[in-house]
């Protein structure tokens, strides 16, 4: 599948199949693609809980707007982005200077991120965010190049899914991304109206 295929499969359905399960095997194999996106300085402050289980995926839909495809998806993706990813012994911060810095860059690794993060709260919410789309729509292309159908929501109640699923307050929560095959019968209708190249370009 070249990626302008991909570009084009890729949709957000709202009717999954129940009966067709996504194997562990290929739900790692996407996020492991997904996995090589871009970050800032490498910091990949993004986390993933996976919702399989039938009564943790209705107990996920009453705090999602009641959307049928959170239960009927076999697999429901809690995208979460870590607002303390720029800070000092953060666990993926530290793995990541182990493995591509030398001890000589450390002060000024942390201390350029926290100028750039930690400034404020709104820096390290951007942080978070910005950093844990990049991964979600990797993710979300890597699933169409295996066949398979995604669907991003933000219709939840955050705090809601916080509690529910003891996230810890450091994570926010950009989206949840329902992962399955499309509900048989079903006809995809044609993408939606997109702007033009003109339209996206500011003067």
């Amino acid at each position: 599948m070249t990626f302008n295929e991909i570009l084009e499969r890729r949709r957000a359905i709202n009717f999954f199949d129940p009966d067709r399960d996504v194997s562990d095997e290929l739900l790692r194999e996407i996020i492991a693609d997904a996995a090589k996106s871009p970050s800032s300085f490498n910091l990949q402050p993004w986390k993933l809980k996976v919702v399989r289980d039938p009564e943790r995926k209705a107990a996920l839909r009453a705090v999602a707007s009641d959307q049928p495809k959170v239960t009927e998806a076999p697999v429901v993706l809690i995208v979460l982005g870590d607002r303390d990813g720029w800070k000092e012994g953060n666990d993926t911060l530290e793995k990541h200077f182990r493995n591509n810095l030398v001890p000589e860059q450390r002060d000024w690794f942390l201390g350029t991120t926290a100028a750039l993060y930690g400034n404020s709260p709104e820096a390290g919410q951007a942080f978070a965010n910005k950093n844990a789309g990049l991964f979600a729509m990797s993710f979300m292309y890597a699933a169409s190049a295996r066949g398979l159908h995604t669907h991003p929501m933000d219709g939840f109640d955050h705090e809601g899914v916080r509690r529910e699923f003891n996230i810890p307050d450091n994570y926010w929560v950009p989206m949840l991304i329902a992962v399955g095959h499309l509900k048989p019968g079903i006809e995809i209708a044609p993408k939606a109206w997109r702007q033009s190249v003109d339209e996206i370009i500011l003067d």
